[in-house]
């Protein structure tokens, strides 16, 4: 067994090199979680690893004592819900709920399904997702609400990249503009895959820059495998808030990052590692905060 490295979780302000160490650990347990049940969606959530550590663990001010009304708290909407497993490590991890509720992953009656759930009653889900398209429009009626009740927080999201040949998606970008929803951070995982294959041959996008400052939104570049570039523009993204205009980062990840033949393919969307497989993935993922 490795090392295991000792975090201060009440602070939640960590540096770089400490969320590069969470981050490891999460991959681990999307691995191990997936691989469990022989079902779940690895590729992306190994991809989002770095992002949602920095998120939770540095950026956000967030209340582990969870509520659903989020007064006073940055609130943040997955609406690709498919990478469920990356959601629910970081927020085991972050003090949400106990890290052992992880090994019921897609298991009956777990709190844990597939795609994240509301009836469930599970600390920080707030909507239920994996219906693509949907969070952005979510996401815009909280930062609405935020602004109604001068709650001076920021909204969070994050969307495939393959999400956006979602039309519900453009009605909510347009909207959002439209109303200056101005607390608002969306970020794109721009992976270049999607389950049928890279979306360059299913349905091209073209320029998302292009696309996002034609409908009136600020638009950011981030590397989602660099942890001072990801903090450093998540950092910037929120100095640009209340300025009349939405914001979108186009993050760049690459599908699987972490492990080595999971890397840059789209077969592994939603294929579980065998046991073979397992075993080199945690062969290449850093144990830091001790596994489930």
């Amino acid at each position: 067994m490795n090392s295991i490295f000792v975090l201060n979780l009440t602070t939640m302000n960590k540096s770089t090199a400490e969320l590069a160490k969470i981050a490891s650990q999460i991959r681990r347990d999307i691995v191990r979680m997936v691989h469990a049940q022989q079902s779940g969606h690895p590729g992306g959530s190994l991809g989002c690893a770095d992002f949602l550590t920095a998120l939770y663990f540095k950026v956000m001010k967030i209340d582990t004592q969870f509520s659903m009304d989020g007064i006073n708290e940055d609130l943040f909407f997955l609406s690709n819900g498919h990478i469920s497993p990356v959601f629910y490590s970081v927020l085991a991890r972050s003090g949400y709920f106990d890290v052992k509720e992880l090994a019921t992953f897609r298991k009956i009656n777990s709190r844990l399904q597939g795609h994240p759930t509301t009836h469930e009653n599970l600390p920080g889900i707030r909507i239920a997702s994996g219906s693509l398209g949907q969070g952005l429009s979510v996401a815009i009626g909280a930062a609405l609400s935020k602004k109604y009740n001068k709650d001076n927080r920021t909204i969070y999201s994050l969307h495939g990249d393959g999400e956006l040949q979602e039309g519900q998606i453009w009605e909510a970008v347009m909207f959002a503009a439209h109303n200056k929803v101005d607390n608002l951070i969306a970020t794109v995982d721009v992976n270049g895959q999607q389950i049928d294959g890279p979306l360059s041959k299913v349905l091209s996008l073209d320029s998302l820059e292009d696309k996002f400052k034609a409908f009136h939104w600020t638009v950011l570049h981030m590397d989602g495998h660099d942890m001072d570039n990801i903090v450093a523009t998540l950092d910037k993204a929120k100095s640009l808030t209340g300025q009349g205009k939405p914001i979108c980062i186009l993050m760049k990840t690459e599908m699987g990052k972490g492990v080595d033949f999971m890397e840059g393919s789209h077969e592994w969307h939603g294929i579980a590692p065998n046991d073979e497989q397992l075993a080199k993935a945690l062969g290449q993922l850093e144990e830091t905060l001790g596994d489930y």
